[in-house]
């Protein structure tokens, strides 16, 4: 015991006091480890610290210290009236403010487009919600139901027919097409070399044209009857419901497994109805709202909304079909997407408003604002293609095998194995797409559609409102809403990225 204790060492002196450790947490250890440990940083610290001091104070300066809140006219704005150097205008905000979301919509029917607006979050909100039940119930809901009644509430009419009356009048117009195109290329009969085989091609393509209108007959018939009676609408609505429900409900199994099928289809029809009811879409329904009136906005949202959602359906058959071993629908999906990736988003608007109706039969007209959402929804679904064909490229070939060594078909091995992985690779590349997306609906204002920047621009020329500062406040209010819109969908995506990807974090 004692040799232990003679061995143990024990210091017979008191040892220095050591400097306290370098604190690295909070605001002190941040710019200390950050901002400030190394000759470069410091410099970089000092030149971001006068950037931010020569652009961020004099904005904050220009937007709330220096603005002016109150005000009917331009007086108010003015430095010689306020008795300081005047920022932002914002009383020209306030004044101009329903023709910033409403554009010249007529102000009786504007509830009509507070409607579509709430619509449209009480059916996103749940929907962008994960933890919230019925997902498939409110996605159909929003992507199906919600454009139909958005469309009747924000333009207005009634219909005259349904489901009978619409295949029948678009399969006629195709058999007609036919039979008068067939016509016109039989008697193109000027070259001499070529004019038997225009008469014999035309000659076939016209009887191929009048066998579509015999068999078209017996739906011909049951219109004209739909017709004579005393409710049109009703009438085929409920003929329409039959036919499609007795279709679904054998083709699901009959009287064995096609009776939730056929409960389905009644419950849906049951809601059409009551939405053809209450709208009173088979009296005249709302009073038609042309779309030259629509703007500020409401044209931004309708544009960039039916753009995003139209696009991603376009964008995914496109890269399918860019992938497939088929080479006609290979080289026409190759064509497609170079085509339209190849020419600028403006020529594309000029392209569907000004030249598109050239086409056209002379007696069939499509709206100018639904010439622009197709235009759109074909140039960034060919932008999509890409992104999407980027995830499926990402996607192991050892994935689509097992699915197939399960038994699974092409479509289930890519609608539940392939596409989902690839979407969830792609999703910042998509939201990218978006927002810019979202920003280029400011050139449908070449095409005499005022969405919310054209509608800003046609507001400075009100004289009520003429100030130097005018000019410099609309467009910083602009800017605020479109940073809030794309900010929004940027944080969003970055959630669903980082809850899609949970399986990496771990």
């Amino acid at each position: 015991m004692s040799d232990l204790a003679n061995s143990a060492f024990i210091s017979k002196e008191l040892i220095a006091e050591r400097p306290a450790p370098i604190k690295t947490t909070g605001l002190i250890g941040f710019v200390r480890t950050q901002l400030l440990n190394s000759p470069t940083n410091v410099l970089l610290t000092i030149a971001s610290i006068l950037l931010l001091w020569f652009t961020v104070i004099p904005t904050i300066r220009f937007l709330l210290v220096d603005a002016v809140w109150q005000g009917k006219d331009r007086t108010a704005c003015l430095a010689e009236n306020a008795g300081h150097v005047v920022g932002a205008c914002w009383p020209f905000v306030q004044a101009k403010f329903t023709q910033f979301i409403y554009g010249f919509y007529p102000e009786p029917e504007r509830w009509r487009v507070n409607l579509t607006f709430l619509l449209a979050a009480l059916l996103l909100l749940p929907l962008l919600i994960p933890r919230l039940p019925a997902k498939s119930l409110n996605a159909g809901l929003f992507f199906i139901a919600f454009p139909i009644v958005a469309f009747f509430l924000l333009y207005g009419g009634g219909i005259r027919g349904f489901g009978i009356a619409w295949t029948e009048g678009t399969l006629a117009s195709l058999a007609n097409g036919l039979v008068d195109g067939g016509r016109r290329l039989a008697e193109a009969t000027s070259l001499p070399l070529l004019s038997q085989i225009l008469y014999a091609l035309g000659t076939l393509i016209g009887l191929i044209g009048y066998a579509a209108a015999i068999v078209l007959w017996p739906l011909t018939f049951l219109r004209s009857h739909i017709q004579t009676s005393g409710q049109p609408v009703w009438a085929d609505f409920v003929a329409t419901t039959l036919i499609v429900s007795g279709v679904l409900f054998f083709l699901s199994g009959g009287f064995r497994t096609g009776w939730r099928a056929l409960i389905v289809s009644l419950a849906t029809f049951a809601c059409i109805g009551l939405i053809i009811a209450v709208m009173g879409l088979d009296r005249g329904g709302l009073p038609i709202v042309d779309t030259r009136l629509w703007g500020g906005l409401l044209v931004t949202l309708v544009v960039s909304v039916t753009g995003i959602v139209t696009s991603m359906p376009v964008g995914i058959a496109l890269a399918l079909g860019r992938r497939s071993t088929i080479p006609l629908i290979r080289v026409f999906s190759v064509a497609f997407i170079e085509f339209w990736r190849g020419v600028p988003l403006i020529t594309v608007l000029f392209f569907a408003t000004y030249m598109l109706p050239l086409f056209l039969p002379g007696n069939f007209t499509v709206d100018g604002l639904v010439r622009v959402l197709i235009g759109i929804a074909l140039f960034a679904g060919a932008y999509n293609a890409e992104v999407i064909r980027g995830g499926l490229q990402a996607i192991p070939r050892g994935q689509a095998e097992a699915a197939s060594a399960l038994g699974l078909s092409y479509w289930k091995t890519t609608s539940l194995v392939v596409m989902p992985q690839a979407l969830r690779h792609v999703i910042p590349g998509l939201v990218n797409s978006f927002i810019a997306l979202l920003k280029d609906t400011s050139l449908v204002s070449i095409v005499a559609l005022f969405d919310l920047l054209g509608q800003l621009r046609a507001s400075f020329a009100d004289p009520v409102w003429s100030t130097p500062t005018t000019l410099f406040t609309g467009f910083a209010f602009t800017g605020i809403m479109y940073f809030v819109l794309c900010f929004g969908m940027s944080r969003y995506s970055l959630f669903v990225e980082h809850r899609l990807n949970a399986h990496r974090r771990n």
